[in-house]
């Protein structure tokens, strides 16, 4: 007799085998959220939480250079003169002064945008979800590049679209083989990271964001261009956002956070469209959360109408700097010989692919016993991966940890090859 078979033992959890007489289980998950996976960076980001891991594994904004002081100065000031707005309900579009903000930043880019061209999300992450409300049914075929932001696959995959990979090079996608696959999937929209890609750290070209947008047209497609990155360029010359190219004005959706240059935990973000298609992903965020956070809202508002983020950025982009430097001056040493990887002129990150025979998947356990840590480049593929590729972030080690956390790799990496 086993325990559950005594009278003292607990009740067996109602299975299909032990519901009660009559009952019938709960229907099963959409298979779309059954068969959409969880974030292998969120897993690894668990992994490595002990303090002692140097991780260059998270795309994790540096802490300690957060301007708290005017971050708690901006919340404080609309506390105390205007409580009962900032705790308040809101309207779905946003703060008009925080929209008004924004679009006086983006205009200033080069793109001419007013305050009611923008929608405030919680986070750029779910200005992605609500344009793919939006847009995709079931079905729909969507173009990335490869490899690509993992967490916009997640997105795709759960509104049950078809996700068709695009050949990028070292400079970015290839608008050559974007016209050819194009014409053969008809898809719906392209969706890409343009400059500082997440999570190769490349930018794109003005003559290539020129031809996606020829293609664009062309081929009749939406273009998502998600941004997070753009101001943290620290050299090199800024190019102009794809939908300032002829024939990607009406066609182009833009994407925009505060997580990379503010801070993260104020899950702020905005979405910039076409009027009928703000429209539509207005009325998915009323179906989703009614509005983003309005006292968040206010205190950034508040932040951005003085000198607090310019002067913040300006720290940060050096900060940065520094750190990619230690980053990639320190690879050539840290990688097996043969290995290759990129130089980024800002954001966040640097691709780096080992030779033939290293898989950085079945690596990585090895190199974190080692108190180190990087993300393995197959989950950002939705094409073939490239076993030997890593991301590396940066940005949330200061240049000293850097290089002992790449001494960690080194030694990590000659002790499995030995």
């Amino acid at each position: 007799m086993n325990a559950l078979d005594t009278p003292d033992a607990p009740d067996a959890p109602d299975t299909p085998d032990t519901l009660p007489t009559g009952s019938r289980p709960a229907p099963p998950l959409a298979a779309r959220a059954a068969q959409t996976g969880g974030s292998p960076v969120r897993e690894i980001l668990a992994l490595t939480a002990r303090p002692e891991v140097i991780s260059f594994a998270g795309g994790l904004p540096a802490g300690e250079l957060f301007d708290t002081g005017g971050i708690t100065a901006a919340f404080r000031h609309v506390l105390e003169e205007a409580p009962r707005q900032a705790l308040q309900y809101s309207t779905t579009e946003g703060d008009p002064a925080l929209r008004a903000a924004v679009a006086a930043r983006v205009s200033a880019r080069g793109l001419d945008t007013g305050p009611d061209d923008l929608l405030v999300t919680t986070g750029s992450q779910q200005g992605l979800s609500l344009l793919a409300s939006a847009l995709l049914e079931p079905g729909d075929t969507v173009l990335v590049e490869d490899p690509c932001y993992l967490a916009a696959l997640q997105v795709f995959s759960l509104a049950g679209a078809r996700v068709v990979p695009v050949p990028a090079d070292d400079a970015g996608l290839d608008p050559a083989a974007l016209d050819e696959i194009a014409a053969r999937e008809r898809p719906k929209l392209l969706y890409l990271v343009p400059t500082f890609q997440n999570p190769t750290g490349r930018t794109l070209s003005a003559e290539r964001r020129a031809a996606v947008a020829r293609v664009a047209t062309r081929r009749g497609l939406w273009l998502l261009e998600d941004d997070p990155y753009g101001e943290l360029r620290f050299e090199g010359e800024a190019v102009p956002y794809l939908a300032s190219f002829p024939g990607a004005e009406d066609r182009t959706a833009l994407l925009g956070s505060f997580s990379k240059i503010v801070a993260p935990g104020l899950r702020l973000g905005w979405l910039r469209a076409p009027d009928a298609l703000r429209r539509a992903c207005v009325i998915a965020k009323q179906a989703a959360d009614l509005h983003t956070s309005t006292v968040d809202q206010a205190a950034a508002a508040r932040y951005l109408a003085g000198p607090g983020l310019d002067a913040h950025l300006d720290r940060v982009r050096g900060a940065y700097r520094a750190r990619r430097d230690a980053l990639v001056d320190g690879l050539g040493d840290a990688l097996p010989e043969g290995s290759r990887w990129n130089r980024p002129d800002g954001g966040m990150f640097v691709w780096a692919t080992m030779p033939a025979g290293y898989d950085a998947t079945a690596l990585l356990p090895e190199v974190v016993r080692h108190d180190v840590a990087y993300v393995p480049g197959a989950p950002f593929y939705a094409g073939p991966a490239d076993p030997g590729a890593m991301r590396l972030s940066f940005v949330t080690h200061p240049p000293e940890e850097i290089r002992e956390g790449l001494l960690r790799l080194a030694k990590t990496l000659r002790s499995v090859r030995a």
